[in-house]
């Protein structure tokens, strides 16, 4: 049986109760509404032309293309020397068909044809939140309503990954070129190939792999590899107070006490002078609105994990006038920085001490992992 039948078979027991439609442009052998054909991709991305590459990460160049249909689709092909990019691609297919929600990215479908692996998905004109966040004329563009309308719609999309999914799903690489807008600026959460599934009532887990992007990582994963919901909801307070500040969440042009953006925030936090972090660029914000952003991105970089909010507390936050936000602690500030370093004896502990859980038995996961992966974006985003 050929890779691609294995493949297919592997996908129709996942999402036999998916909801994939099936599209034009797409092949009816082994997986109708799935497949696409190379030849269609080739003709749709004018044979992956540079002009039409959207990005570039760790799995490989991102096209835009166009169907016969005048459906606009972007296409992400696997580098042929990606040495992790085939469980990567298995991972994100088999994730994508089971979870569907307007917060996250929709996969189409996929092609696997001779060497050549591809991911399809819908096309968002906006590309990702960090060009136009870090971008001096683009961020512009991001006043403060639309700011706080992408933070709640990140965590709509966490809520349902980590609450509302068929299984607890833990995203391992919120970052803001993980973060897709459409064209009305609603956020989706995308590249699914570092997740990990959660089955059953398992919290955490311990890993001997590290992925992820430096700058982002929560302390006590990428010291110990200790693994649950809460290394997204650290994640995604750096990414709240990105958002809030306009600027990358590490910068070396900056002075000192400015170049960490956690460290700063904490600063200004304790300093009673927290709303100094507003990005200087917008004319008009809510006050309350960005202190309350400010406190909570804190609250979810707290270095104990236990204090951090789960994500029905964030959206609570959020949406609620009755829901108090506690003062934050402070942040996780060791491991998040600085040369990446990791020692497999250190990371399988049965009680982690900071936060009183106990490790749950057994996990399971699409990813299989040996080796420890930094992700570093195109853009340098971060550290």
């Amino acid at each position: 049986m050929g890779f691609r039948s294995c493949f297919s078979s592997c996908l129709h027991k996942l999402g036999s109760g998916g909801s994939l439609a099936p599209a034009e442009g797409i092949d009816g052998d082994d997986s109708p509404g799935l497949f696409f054909e190379l030849r269609s991709l080739q003709i749709a991305t004018n044979f992956f032309s540079e002009l039409n590459q959207l990005g570039h990460g760790g799995f490989g160049p991102v096209y835009k293309g166009l169907m016969p249909n005048g459906q606009e689709i972007a296409v992400k092909k696997l580098s042929l020397n990606s040495r992790q990019g085939m469980k990567e691609f298995t991972n994100e297919v088999k994730l994508l068909l089971k979870i569907q929600h307007k917060n996250l990215v929709m996969l189409l479908g996929c092609c696997v044809e001779g060497d050549e692996k591809m991911l399809v998905y819908e096309y968002l004109p906006n590309k990702s939140l960090d060009t136009f966040l870090f971008d001096e004329k683009r961020s512009a563009s991001l006043d403060w309503a639309k700011r706080f309308h992408i933070i709640t719609g990140i965590v709509r999309g966490l809520l349902y990954l980590h609450e509302e999914a068929p299984e607890r799903i833990i995203h391992r690489d919120i970052k803001a070129s993980n973060i897709l807008l459409d064209e009305h600026l609603n956020p989706k959460i995308s590249d699914f190939g570092l997740a990990r599934l959660f089955p059953g009532d398992d919290t955490h887990m311990d890993t001997f792999k590290i992925s992820g992007t430096h700058g982002y990582m929560a302390p006590e994963y990428a010291i110990r590899g200790y693994l649950s919901v809460k290394t997204d909801v650290f994640s995604f307070g750096i990414m709240v107070l990105e958002i809030v500040s306009g600027r990358k969440n590490h910068d070396t042009r900056l002075p000192g006490e400015k170049a960490d953006l956690l460290s700063y925030a904490w600063k200004l936090y304790q300093d009673d002078k927290q709303l100094e972090l507003v990005d200087s660029g917008l004319a008009r914000y809510s006050q309350e609105e960005a202190a309350m952003c400010i406190q909570l991105g804190l609250l979810c970089c707290q270095a104990s994990v236990a204090e951090r909010p789960d994500m029905n507390s964030i959206h609570l936050m959020l949406s609620s006038d009755s829901f108090s936000m506690p003062r934050p602690g402070r942040p996780g500030i060791q491991g998040r920085v600085g040369r990446f370093t990791s020692t497999t004896g250190s990371m399988f502990t049965n009680t982690n001490p900071t936060t009183g859980i106990t490790k749950a038995s057994g996990i399971s996961s699409f990813a299989e992992e040996s080796t420890n992966s930094i992700s570093v974006s195109s853009i340098d985003e971060g550290r």
